[in-house]
């Protein structure tokens, strides 16, 4: 099966409904991390197969989570963004979310805007800056892999619209990371996924502070 095809059997079993400009971005974008990784080395993962299955299905699972959890539109930042991950996936299929995604690293922040330009995405952007310099406010802060649930929550607290949500993306349920939480953050639900063709636990600890809800 084709790599466009392995994307809408993919997408398919993720039950969303992307149209064929979408389903063109998603390729697009891997094609792009594909052409920079060759000089910038965004990414370790290089066989298209497994691009597709560990960065693109591995962040679509996360789009109707995303939907369910927080709606249809609002201001969500990617944390430790690297090459976009998931920030650039949930640009293309969520037009109503406008994504800021933020890394302390240089080139994946240059590629995140030529990305930006390239795919046609106007409500993507790129910052090159350290997440506890930012002044922005988010409905959703995610992150993929970024840190410890302590480190990612207590560095971008202060990034959280009134009402906002932490989105992290684990792998296991990381019951040992929640336990060290404390008492400032409900860790509101934990949502198993399944990535199609993946092979791996794939987990989001859905958090919020607790002072939110008083």
């Amino acid at each position: 099966m084709t790599l466009a095809g392995q994307l809408r059997a993919g997408v398919s079993a993720l039950g969303l409904a992307l149209d064929e400009r979408q389903l063109q971005q998603l390729l697009d974008y891997q094609g792009l991390i594909a052409k920079w990784n060759k000089v910038y080395n965004l990414t370790a993962v290089r066989d298209p197969q497994e691009m597709l299955t560990h960065h693109l299905l591995d962040s679509l699972a996360v789009v109707g989570p995303l939907r369910r959890q927080a709606g249809e539109g609002g201001r969500l930042l990617d944390v430790g963004a690297g090459a976009g991950l998931p920030g650039v996936v949930i640009a293309i299929c969520c037009p109503g979310w406008q994504v800021d995604c933020v890394d302390a690293v240089a080139k994946k922040m240059a590629f995140v805007q030529q990305a930006a330009g390239s795919l046609g995405l106007p409500n993507l952007r790129g910052i090159h800056a350290r997440v506890e310099t930012l002044q922005d406010r988010y409905d959703v802060v995610a992150s993929r892999a970024f840190a410890s649930l302590v480190d990612f929550t207590g560095l971008t607290a202060g990034r959280l619209a009134d009402g906002g949500v932490w989105l992290a993306m684990k792998g296991k349920r990381p019951d040992e990371e929640i336990a060290a939480l404390g008492e400032t953050v409900d860790v509101f639900h934990v949502e198993q996924l399944v990535v199609p063709g993946l092979q791996a636990e794939r987990c989001i600890a859905w958090m919020r502070p607790v002072a939110a809800e008083r």
